[in-house]
Formats: C-alpha cells, structure tokens, sequence
C-alpha cells in the first residue's frame, strides 16, 4: 500500500533514487545526505527516520553511516508522484484515468447518506445534477489500486460536513466521472474514514441499475479526467 507523504519527504525520496537507492542499498551518513539536499543534517536525520516509519526505506544503521535502500513501496511512491507531475501539468489534455469493474452489492447505506439533505443540496449545486439516493457500487482489480490513488490525490470537488441534529456527518471528496461513456456521475469518498480501494461508490442522476440494466457481475467501465483547480 502506498502513502501520501509530504512534498520535503518527497524531496529526500528523491535525492536517494537519485545516490542509486533503488537499485541497492547505498552507505550514506545524515551529513552527506544533508549536502545532496542543501539543508541541515538534523532535517536529514528526521526525514529518514519519517521514510523508514513509513516503510518507504529500508535501514542498517553503523557507526560510519546508513545503509539505506527504497523499498518496493517507496517505489510505487516516486512513480505515483511522477504521474502526478505529469496529470497537473497536461490538465485536460492527460490520459483519461479509466477503471473496468464489477458490479457489486453494497451494504445499502447509500441510499440514507444521499438523501440526507446536507450532503444533497451541495450535490445539486457542485457537482449540478440531482442525485439518485442511493450508489452504484464498482469493484476494481487490486492492480488498479495505484491508479486510484493517484485520482484521489488529484483534484475533487468537496461536500462540507455538517450536522443533523445531534448527528455529525463527515466531508467528503467526489471525483466526476462517466459510467460506460454514457451517462455521468461521481466517485464519493469519505473524507476522514479509511476505505477500501477496492470498491468505487458511484452517484448520478440515476438509478444506474436499472438505467443501464445492471446486476451484480456485471462489467462497466469508469472513466475520469482531471480536474484543474477552477474546475473545483
């Protein structure tokens, strides 16, 4: 699984792919480390200890130096991160993202989300279609899993969290979408909560089932641009 990490970490990622990290474990002490960066050795020393927690290097520390190597998930990191680049500056011009999923049964707690009128209203004027109560839900391959998060750390277009009485409901984050390159919709996700990539929730004007006459089993393909910041 990969993480989001911050644009400095990043940065230190980056100079030891650079000193060969990915190919074999390099000898490097914080004092060197923070000449390759133009900082402190002290920031050196934190990053690395930041990398190493978040499993995205592998560490042998000794009196000389560290040994240090970027592991397979410090890998998927910088590709992620290289694709990103690529994704912000080609906007609308970058490679639509698609998935090809299944459908799948959720545990139909669309339907209650959707029609709270919180979460309705600012459906209805940020995304500008009135939302079926309910979701499609989508079940993508594990190997697509980079992928989405790649789309997720992109641009959304975010619904503020708010409170129903004495209950509170989370911010969440929706994603535009075309089902099949037919009808339109939008990939919700919880703001806070940790979900499983492995399912796409997926709202529209629709009630995509019947719609698109679906069942469990079925194939549809998913199909995203990327948002520029005036789009959101």
């Amino acid at each position: 699984m990969t993480v989001q990490i911050k644009p400095h970490l990043w940065f230190t990622l980056y100079t030891l792919m650079r000193l060969g990290a990915t190919k074999t474990a390099i000898k490097i002490s914080t004092t060197q480390l923070s000449e390759e960066m133009g900082g402190s050795q002290q920031s050196a020393s934190r990053h690395l200890q930041l990398l190493e927690s978040e499993n995205l290097i592998e560490r042998t520390i000794a009196p000389e130096g560290s040994k240090i190597k970027i592991t397979g998930h410090g890998q998927a990191e910088l590709d992620l991160v290289l694709k990103e680049l690529k994704w912000y500056l080609e906007g609308k011009e970058a490679q639509t993202i698609e998935f090809d999923g299944i459908v799948v049964s959720g545990l139909f707690e669309g339907a209650y989300y959707i029609s709270k009128e919180g979460y309705h209203n600012q459906i209805v004027e940020r995304l500008g279609f009135e939302p079926f109560p309910g979701t499609l839900n989508v079940r993508i391959d594990e190997e697509d899993y980079d992928k989405r998060r790649l789309l997720e750390r992109g641009e959304y277009i975010r619904l503020e969290g708010f409170k129903d009485g004495e209950r509170s409901f989370g911010a969440a984050h929706c994603f535009p979408c075309m089902i099949n390159n037919e009808i339109e919709g939008a990939l919700i996700v919880a703001e806070r909560s940790i979900h499983d990539y492995g399912v796409m929730e997926i709202i529209s004007p629709y009630y995509l089932r019947r719609k698109m006459e679906l069942a469990d089993g079925d194939k549809v393909k998913v199909s995203f641009l990327p948002l520029r910041r005036s789009d959101s």
